[in-house]
């Protein structure tokens, strides 16, 4: 699996990165969606270098001109609900995209050895035909791979992709191994940024805490 930091490379993204990391900031949830909706919009324009293109020719008032036009059929992925917004921005670029959506959870047990265990349980997947597609699924948090795995498994169900790309805001090293193993070489994984662990709760560190409360309010 091929994995591109975006962050090894200084840009505007950072700033976006910096907003959403800072207590302060979190507290205005509008600018916070704004922010992963702009960083998904990034993350598009650089994954677009990666797709099929064609001449096709247009004509202006003036002569005709040709333009390199990109020729896959792009399907959309999202894992709900902190990918949203995230969604969003990349829908933003690719306008003509289908879409898929797809519910995961964490389901918190205690083992034999009474250690927890965190199993991710998916109950919805709402999806057009991926079969030879480009799919690209979206998730902010990429803390163990395990729900990305579950929704890339059950997109299976609706085809097979011409090509893959997973797109996360906040990556870690257990995941970007986990994934490695467990998804097919030609996969590849886009970061905003790959954060050093995760904590006993399975939460990215540094990080920035619950995505999707902070998108869209506390859940019971």
């Amino acid at each position: 699996m091929k994995v591109v930091n975006l962050s090894e490379k200084p840009s505007l993204l950072n700033q976006y990165l910096k907003e959403m990391r800072s207590v302060d900031v979190q507290k205005d949830s509008m600018r916070f969606r704004r922010n992963i909706e702009r960083i998904g919009e990034i993350m598009a324009v650089e994954i677009s270098k990666q797709l099929t293109y064609a001449v096709e020719q247009v004509q202006t008032p003036l002569a005709v001109a040709d333009m390199e036009i990109p020729q896959d059929q792009v399907v959309l992925g999202t894992l709900l609900r902190a990918g949203l917004p995230m969604h969003q921005g990349f829908l933003n670029m690719f306008d003509k995209a289908e879409n898929a959506f797809i519910s995961a959870y964490r389901k918190e047990t205690i083992g034999r050895r009474g250690e927890m265990q965190i199993e991710i349980v998916s109950e919805y997947l709402a999806a057009p035909s991926i079969e030879g597609k480009t799919l690209i699924l979206v998730d902010p948090m990429l803390a163990t791979g395990l729900s990305m795995e579950v929704a890339y498994k059950a997109l299976l169900s609706h085809g097979t992709p011409k090509s893959v790309h997973i797109a996360c805001l906040f990556g870690t090293p257990q995941a970007i191994e986990y994934l490695t193993a467990t998804m097919p070489e030609d996969v590849t994984l886009w970061c905003a940024v790959v954060d050093p662990m995760l904590n006993e709760k399975k939460y990215i560190v540094p990080g920035l805490g619950d995505a999707g409360d902070l998108c869209f309010g506390e859940k019971l």
